[in-house]
């Protein structure tokens, strides 16, 4: 019987248990990326909480496109110095770290107006009420390549790996999605040819770091949209395609805003374990049975019994959450004491505001 609390490995990163903090914005850096002590403070604390891995929050790649305020920044070798301090922090702690990357695309409302957004098509995003600019062939060249160089940052910078954020409405989501990739060219049309800037950037970090530097990626098991959108058969076959060209892990979430399906006109699966818990697990599970590469499931992960159940009766191998370690950074910790301890997070997400993230409970307190 497998278990939550044994060691286990994503490709060469050796883990004390299985949980894992998903990327989480945390709008307490510097304006310029930078990092500070409190941004410190917050790893710190999360890596003494017991989590075996840590998932950044987003870092932007082009110093240009900034999608959130106070987020972490890759843009430049400037970083390296900052990232070898939050690493060196976490690992003295027995916990990894992984930094992720994305490009906002017009899922933003930071300094609209001010910026150039670009987008796959020049179609407007009706939650941001932003219209990007359509990439031409050369801004594609130039983000690719930005993700590998943010990579080796990263690599120099002591992280452990790093997470290609392509979910959540960002803007490797939407070039999947046919509601906002109406192209013509090689980057449009087809599921494949849709998916083919993420293959050009997985390519792109594999050429800026060694070939052992573990590659996660981030992706909606379906964008659970009315007019479609990112489908699951499209998200399974990328998985498998990604997985043949050895991609590490891949984390699975939904979108196009993270949530869990909530109406009956969604193409949702039924779910055998509470609604409320795990909500993804079915999506994942189906694409764990079908590739080599390990799934990590997100997405309302609050029981440690339906984990172990999960784990058990499917091929998924990892766990990540994010606001129940914004409230309690050491619920792992606590978890591995007492299996029925409850989270005090409710999933309310007051926890996210422009002032930066923090749970309503503690918030109040000050």
């Amino acid at each position: 019987m497998k278990q939550l609390f044994e060691p286990a490995n994503i490709g060469n990163i050796k883990l004390k248990n299985r949980f894992v903090r998903s990327a989480t914005w945390e709008g307490m850096a510097e304006e310029s990326g930078h990092l500070n002590d409190k941004i410190f403070e917050i790893y710190e604390n999360l890596s003494k909480g017991g989590a075996a891995a840590i998932i950044t929050g987003y870092a932007y790649v082009l110093k240009d496109e900034q999608p959130s305020p106070r987020m972490f920044g890759a843009y430049d070798d400037s970083f390296i110095e900052d990232y070898r301090k939050l690493t060196d922090i976490v690992h003295k702690n027995n916990s990894k770290i992984i930094l992720q990357l994305a490009y906002g695309g017009s899922m933003t409302w930071f300094n609209v107006g001010q910026r150039e957004i670009w987008g796959p098509s020049a179609v407007l995003n009706k939650i941001s009420g932003v219209t990007p600019k359509e990439m031409t062939k050369e801004d594609i060249k130039t983000l690719v390549k930005a993700f590998g160089e943010s990579s080796r940052r990263a690599m120099e910078g002591g992280f452990d790996g790093v997470e290609i954020h392509a979910g959540h409405g960002y803007l490797l989501n939407h070039f999947l999605s046919p509601n906002f990739n109406i192209r013509k060219d090689e980057y449009g049309g087809t599921s494949e040819n849709r998916a083919r800037i993420i293959y050009e950037i997985f390519d792109s970090i594999r050429a800026h770091t060694s070939k052992d530097f573990p590659v996660l990626i981030k992706l909606n098991c379906s964008d659970f949209m009315e007019n479609k959108g990112f489908l699951f058969e499209e998200c399974k076959e990328l998985c498998k395609n990604l997985s043949e060209k050895g991609i590490t892990a891949v984390e699975i979430s939904g979108g196009p805003v993270f949530r869990a399906p909530k109406t009956e006109k969604e193409p949702t699966k039924q779910v055998t374990l509470s609604s409320k818990e795990s909500y993804f697990s079915e999506y994942a599970k189906d694409i764990a049975s079908e590739i080599d590469a390990p799934v990590i499931l997100v997405g309302g992960n609050r029981s440690v019994e339906v984990m172990e159940t999960i784990l058990n009766e499917t091929q998924i191998e990892f766990f990540s959450l994010s606001r129940p370690l914004l409230s309690e950074p050491d619920l792992i910790n606590k978890w591995e004491k007492d299996k029925t301890a409850k989270p005090r997070c409710t999933s309310c997400s007051l926890c996210f505001t422009p002032e930066g993230n923090m749970c309503i409970l503690d918030r109040e307190k000050k």
